[in-house]
């Protein structure tokens, strides 16, 4: 292989040139100890023979060693051609590559004499994984940390092991650096919490001073949220060569086990209650599930009372007022919120820590799940579709229209979390005429069973709805729906787990739910995604994130549901995409992208589509008993007044009416410790890791 004569860079002659990869070491060794230039060691004594079968290598100029005085200058540590790849029409092109080993980039320009010029592309190599490839003859592979990749091609074999010690020796340093880095900006984080918390309780300046507050609060969630991305590098550097490693349903929020604040013990023990008390409502809130407002104890129906009986004439059309008052943050309210935010740590569960009752939403995390079916007729619809590919593909039309009605607002404002015990009960009355099949049938279905009940006398479909908290610890909350007209039931179990993400909060919903349709013998399995709280520190607003499955294994059919969260840098928030398949075919026959909050495109294999916007689905008000006709455990009836005192803005009550609540709860949990008197759920019993409602359809004579 034919190399460049000494000095030919600095002018003066010329390099022969050839189609092979044609390499310059400008640095001492490979290891990251000595990979720049003028450690001691000259490039020349060190060079390493690139070239076979007769080719000969020579080094190029010497970099200025990085411990030298002025005029120091940063030059590259290996420079030379390498094949890249391009696309499939261009495929395997020559191009000049130039290894910056300070900087940790490589970048590459069309020849070598453009190199002086602005480059054509660039990758940073920290936390970046060089590997190789047997794709091509002496392929490697960069991947870089924000998951661009170059495909590369080296002369020979000696070449491109060359090339990727060199480059993976970049990479292992400046992680290492980051990583020190890291310690650093702790130690110096630290010292200004203790200077702050060091303050006079008094005075022109004390450690509650909203301005210091915001600095701690800042501080902390910089640092986490560095120590997170540094955490990620680490983690895709140590996965290499483990692509199949796949985070469990309970790692979906990954978390920096950071440094713990001195301070986090006061959040687990209530210190906070000493702050100053909120007077007004605040738009800063926390999703659910983090159980600061959940009481610790059961309530006292009788042990293993079975399900008292819920009338349903004696329902009423809910009139109550969905919206959320959105007022500015109060002074000492953000005093309270800042306070508590500069005490929390990276991956924090959220179940150990008290929040102010200003934060909440005036409805139970239960009742949320009931909002999530607004869209009944929609669901319904999944009953009337021809063929097991447009029962499935009417299910993800329905999952993705879900949620938008679940969440109220565009700021994150959290539920009230459930105690254990507490019920939710509601129904939906929809007409007949207003189910339909959301396609056209190519043909009509085999083996459907006719169900009587579907032409009996009513106009309307009902579909009931039980919801129930049926563990504490996890806390872990059911919910049932039927329509026995329709012979269709969802059965549900959902365990809710909270992080602090330093700038944002993080929930997984962990667990599945199952849609049976009798009709067909059919039964799709499903999961939930995880639910965020960004920006907390300014305007709060929630996406969604993460990859949901929906399954039936009689049918072959599948869907993949991806919810993308925002990049830090551009994009549109709110992004979901689908796609159904058929797997013994493993063929796909629907795809749907757009977002889950506004519009849904929807594209068949027939080359169909379909636009749905969720902003103008109708909405079906849910049926519920009057407070009067409710039991003393179900949601409305149950936290009535810490209700009642939010929407007159009264904090200081609703916080009152809360703690009293809560008090209560524990006196009856002493009680049946002291009896050994395990908990019984009314309405759901546990088989293996799930819960089953105790009465479903699929078990009715």
């Amino acid at each position: 292989m034919e190399r460049a004569a000494p000095g030919a860079d600095a002018g003066g002659g010329g390099s022969n040139s050839s189609s092979r990869s044609s390499s310059r070491a400008t640095s001492a060794g490979s290891s990251p100890s000595c990979s720049l230039a003028g450690r001691g060691v000259s490039s020349r004594s060190l060079a390493i023979g690139l070239g076979g079968g007769g080719s000969r290598s020579s080094p190029g100029s010497v970099a200025a060693s990085p411990s030298g005085g002025g005029g120091r200058r940063r030059e590259p540590a290996l420079e030379g051609v390498l094949s890249k790849y391009t696309n499939l029409l261009q495929g395997w092109q020559n191009r000049y590559f130039v290894l910056h080993f300070e900087a940790g980039i490589l970048q590459y320009f069309v020849n070598e004499q453009s190199k002086h010029q602005k480059p054509r592309g660039a990758l940073s190599l920290a936390g970046a994984i060089v590997s190789l490839s047997d794709e091509a003859p002496h392929m490697l592979v960069v991947y870089s940390a924000n998951g661009e990749m170059y495909k590369l091609r080296a002369a020979d074999a000696k070449e491109k092991q060359y090339w990727v010690t060199q480059l993976q020796a970049c990479a292992k340093y400046h992680m290492e650096t980051s990583s020190k880095m890291m310690n650093q900006v702790e130690g110096q984080q630290k010292n200004l919490v203790h200077a702050i918390e060091s303050l006079p309780g008094s005075g022109p300046l004390t450690a509650l001073d909203q301005d210091l507050l915001l600095l701690k609060a800042t501080s902390a969630a910089t640092l986490s949220c560095l120590g997170e991305c540094l955490n990620l590098l680490q983690q895709s550097v140590h996965q290499v060569g483990q692509p199949s490693q796949k985070p469990g349903a309970s790692e979906n929020i990954l978390g920096w086990h950071g440094p713990k604040s001195h301070s986090t013990e006061q959040l687990k023990n209530g210190t906070l209650g000493s702050l100053p008390s909120a007077s007004a409502n605040i738009t800063w809130a926390i999703l659910p599930n983090s159980a600061e407002d959940q009481p610790t104890l059961q309530p006292e129906p009788e042990p293993n009372a079975g399900p008292e009986p819920v009338l349903s004439e004696d329902e009423q059309s809910d009139t109550e007022d969905k919206e959320e008052t959105e007022l500015g943050v109060m002074d000492d309210q953000r005093s309270i919120i800042l306070h508590l935010i500069s005490q929390l740590k990276l991956g924090m569960d959220l179940t150990k820590v008290v929040l102010p009752t200003f934060i909440l939403e005036k409805r139970s995390l239960l009742e949320m799940y009931a909002d999530f079916m607004a869209h009944p007729d929609l669901l319904l619809a999944i009953t009337t579709g021809a063929t097991p590919e447009e029962r499935l593909i009417c299910f993800v039309e329905y999952y993705l229209t879900a949620f938008h009605e679940g969440r109220r607002g565009a700021l994150a404002k959290k539920p009230y979390n459930p105690i254990i015990g507490e019920t939710f009960h509601c129904s939906w009355e929809v007409p007949r005429d207003k189910v339909k099949p959301r396609r056209t049938a190519p043909h009509s279905p085999g083996g459907c069973v006719n169900n009587p009940m579907a032409d009996g006398p009513s106009n309307s479909y009902k579909l009931r709805f039980v919801a129930e908290q049926v563990s504490h610890h996890p806390p872990i909350s059911c919910f049932y729906c039927e329509c026995k007209e329709k012979r269709l039931c969802i059965n549900t179990h959902v365990w809710t787990k909270s992080k602090f993400m330093g700038m944002s909060v993080g929930v997984s919903m962990i667990g599945e739910g199952v849609l049976r349709l009798l009709d067909h013998g059919e039964e799709y399995v499903f999961t939930l995604p995880s639910a965020y709280a960004r920006s907390i520190l300014t305007i709060p607003w929630v996406e969604l994130g993460g990859k949901v499955s929906i399954s039936c294994v009689k049918t072959g059919y599948s869907a993949t549901v991806t919810f993308h969260t925002k990049p830090f840098y551009g994009g549109k928030v709110h992004r979901v995409t689908a796609e159904v398949k058929h797997n013994p075919t493993n063929t796909i026959v629907c795809k749907a992208h757009g977002e889950w909050n506004g519009t849904l495109e929807f594209t068949y294999s027939n080359g169909d589509t379909k636009v749905i916007d969720t902003t103008t689905l109708p909405v079906y008000p849910k049926k519920i008993r009057p407070l009067d006709k409710q039991g003393p455990m179900e949601s409305r009836n149950l936290w009535r007044e810490v209700t009642r005192h939010l929407r007159l803005g009264d904090i200081e009550a609703a916080t009152e009416q809360k703690r009293r609540l809560e008090e209560k709860q524990r006196v009856e949990e002493r009680k049946r410790e002291k009896l050994c008197t395990p908990w019984q759920p009314r309405y759901f019993v546990q088989e293996g890791d799930g819960w089953v409602y105790v009465n479903p359809l699929w078990k009715a004579h």
